[in-house]
Parts: structure tokens; C-alpha cells; sequence
């Protein structure tokens, strides 16, 4: 029998211990005195179906060499970021720190609030619409959303989908958020 994880700890600036750090340049300051009260999943594989290929990293981190594929081309110039990174085996990576605003949400809107990467997290889940999510991603997405609680006023998760919709898809239609719910301990209230 495999033991549990230990929990993961969020550190006064807003790094999460025990997991990958690779600081992104593609972040800024958050308003003064917003709490940071959503979390906000998305879905992302560059080019897209594939896994594995490091390309977000380098997205990430502004080394995205957009001639390796047509669709990289459409990325040129894009700075964007998202706070962790979740890939197919569980494997999470750090890349803004939880006190600064990550580039993930664009437009968006929640509970009549707009500007939504003042006041949430963003998690990348490496995947697509139309693949089903590992059983490693959502124990990895469990434990960052523990450790996330425990130091955040977090009250909510919603999708890309829920706070740009009509202009964004991810997680996509085969997220289990029931499950997700169920493994990270989350009240049925936080869910869409």
C-alpha cells in the first residue's frame, strides 16, 4: 500500500514547497487589499493534443521557438502565464507566485466582478476538450487545492469556461469536477 503525499505548503510569498518552481517574468502586481477568492482551472496542450513536449514551459517563460510548428506561429509575441502547470503524470510546476497576478483569464468576469486574474489562481491542467483527464492530475489538483486553502479565502472554482464563456472551452466538457470536488474535500457550494 502506497503511502499519501505529504501536504504541500504555501510559503509567505507564495511559493508552494515540494513542487516544481520555474519563475515566469509574465506576471505583475495584484491590487492592493483584493483577496484572492477564486480558483480557475483551464486546460492546455502545446501544439495542441500534444503532451509532453515542453512547449508551455517555454511559452511560460518567453523561449517558445514558434517556428517548430504552424500553430506555434500563432503564439508569437503572447505573453501569458498561469500561476501551476499540471501535467498528464501529476507532475506540477510553479510558475507565478500565489501574491502576484498570473496572465491566464483575459476578459473575463465572476459574480459581477470583472479582470477575474486580480482575485484567482490559475491551474493548468495539460490536456484538451476532447481527452479525459489522468487520475494523477486530479490527486495532484486535490493536493495544490488543499495547500491553496489553507493560506487563501478561496470560495469558488470555476472554469475558463464559466468566467470567458462563449470565448473559452477548457476545462473542457470531460472534467470531472464532481470528482475533483470529492478529492480535494470541497464544498458542493464551490462548483458551478
Amino acid at each position: 500500500m502506497a503511502l499519501a503525499a505529504p501536504p504541500l505548503q504555501i510559503d509567505a510569498d507564495g511559493w508552494c514547497a515540494g513542487i516544481r518552481q520555474l519563475p515566469s517574468e509574465n506576471c505583475d502586481a495584484r491590487p492592493v487589499g483584493l483577496p484572492i477568492d477564486l480558483l480557475v482551472l483551464h486546460n492546455i496542450s502545446l501544439p495542441p493534443g500534444r503532451f509532453g513536449s515542453g512547449c508551455v514551459e517555454e511559452l511560460f517563460c518567453n523561449r517558445l521557438d514558434t517556428g517548430d510548428d504552424p500553430f506555434l506561429e500563432l503564439l508569437a509575441g503572447v505573453h501569458v502565464s498561469a500561476h501551476f502547470v499540471i501535467e498528464r503524470d501529476g507532475r506540477t510546476t510553479q510558475f507565478v507566485g500565489c501574491g502576484r497576478r498570473a496572465w491566464h483569464a483575459g476578459a473575463s468576469s465572476f459574480q459581477g466582478r470583472t479582470r477575474c486574474n486580480d482575485y484567482s489562481i490559475g491551474i493548468e491542467l495539460e490536456g484538451t476538450d476532447f481527452t479525459a483527464f489522468e487520475p494523477a492530475q486530479y490527486a495532484a489538483l486535490a493536493r495544490l487545492t488543499q495547500a491553496l486553502r489553507a493560506v487563501l479565502p478561496l470560495h469558488a472554482v470555476r472554469g475558463h469556461s464559466h468566467i470567458a464563456a462563449g470565448r473559452k472551452t477548457d476545462p473542457g466538457p470531460l472534467f470531472e469536477w464532481r470528482r475533483f470536488a470529492e478529492e480535494a474535500d470541497l464544498p458542493a457550494d464551490w462548483l458551478p
